[in-house]
């Protein structure tokens, strides 16, 4: 328990997706939402602004959604992240709430690795820090070369999902977690908001690397099968439903102590009505809400994320079905306007992962 001591909770509740179609989500009054660091940043290079999730964000620049999106694919990206909410949780009993909120196993965990948590409320002995910092994502295959430059640590001494302090192109007091949301190699920089500005320009002087918005950031995660909260996964769903079982620890499935253990222990046996499946067609794009159909057209499950793949030059989508039904390979149907098309269940990620570990 000691050596977590320092551990810090990194809080990141990624609350909408964002169907490349646009809706909803980018309905707010632009007098309500909420301005980054990098507000003006973006603008002075051509932002394009939306509302999501309560900010104003850019969704892509001067560059095509497509180009922006092989870009990171083949080279680098700058993500502007800050909406993602930042915490410390410390105090004797920070591990012991965190345990009471995930299924993750928080005791093992060593300093400076990450996990995604809720907000406390539980108890006697925790504090909760809300971090005001800027966040900004660096994604693709060059971004550690891109960084290295300005750091003075090893890089190849950091693997993914692991963290550490570091002055970054002269700005002290940053967090460098190797993470990320496109697949891909990468870094989240935490950096204090009055250093934003200059993190972001130093970074764009590599030719390497480009900004990109959320347009690109919504087909990279969906290529790479990653999920959006509130629309792939929520409150509602079991980490078996949602074929994230990897994030069950094995000692929390053995003492079974962790929320919801028991319906979720018993779907680990094969005791699940529904999984969520990737789906691959031509054709029309899927989109979020377009049902999904067996072959004989009877009404089996809804997509909640799809987009046409940059890479694949093919649909791609995710959903829910029943789990006689989750094979891949598996042909079905999904109604896009109004009419029926084939597609079929395959294996995610779409497109495969470039995370960096340690060898």
């Amino acid at each position: 328990m000691q050596r977590a001591a320092s551990m810090v909770a990194r809080v990141g509740f990624r609350l909408q997706s964002l169907p490349l179609a646009l809706g909803r989500q980018f309905s707010c009054a632009q007098d309500v939402l909420r301005k980054t660091p990098l507000y003006d940043f973006h603008l002075a290079h051509g932002g394009k602004m939306v509302a999501f999730a309560g900010w104003t964000l850019p969704v892509q620049y001067q560059d095509s959604h497509i180009d922006s999106h092989l870009h990171t694919r083949r080279h680098c990206s700058l993500f502007d992240v800050s909406h993602m909410l930042q915490t410390k949780i410390f105090g004797c009993d920070r591990v012991k709430l965190m345990e009471s909120l995930v299924v993750g196993d928080i005791e093992e965990l060593r300093p400076n690795q990450d996990k995604v948590t809720e907000l406390q409320k539980r108890g006697s002995d925790v504090g909760l820090e809300v971090v005001d910092n800027a966040l900004l994502a660096l994604q693709g295959p060059t971004a550690a070369q891109v960084l290295q430059a300005g750091v003075a640590d090893d890089l190849r001494k950091l693997p993914f999902m692991t963290s550490a302090v570091m002055e970054v192109f002269g700005m002290s007091g940053c967090r460098v977690t190797r993470c990320g949301y496109t697949g891909e190699d990468g870094v989240e920089i935490s950096v204090p908001a009055t250093g934003a500005v200059h993190l972001a320009t130093a970074l764009l002087e590599n030719p390497e690397v480009k900004l990109a918005g959320l347009a690109a950031r919504d087909s990279l995660r969906l290529e790479a099968g990653l999920c959006l909260y509130g629309n792939d996964i929520d409150e509602h769903t079991t980490p078996v439903e949602g074929s994230l079982s990897w994030t069950l620890g094995k000692r929390r499935r053995a003492a079974m102590d962790f929320p919801g253990a028991e319906v979720i222990v018993s779907q680990l046996k094969g005791k699940v009505q529904r999984r969520r499946v990737g789906l691959m067609c031509e054709g029309a794009p899927m989109r979020a809400h377009s049902p999904i159909l067996s072959t004989d057209g009877t009404k089996i499950g809804t997509v909640t994320s799809g987009c046409p793949s940059p890479c694949l030059k093919k649909n791609v989508a995710m959903g829910y079905v029943p789990s006689e039904y989750s094979r891949p390979g598996t042909l079905l149907l999904v109604e896009v306007r109004r009419k029926q098309q084939m597609a079929v269940v395959s294996k995610m990620p779409f497109v495969p992962t470039n995370y960096y570990t340690l060898k």
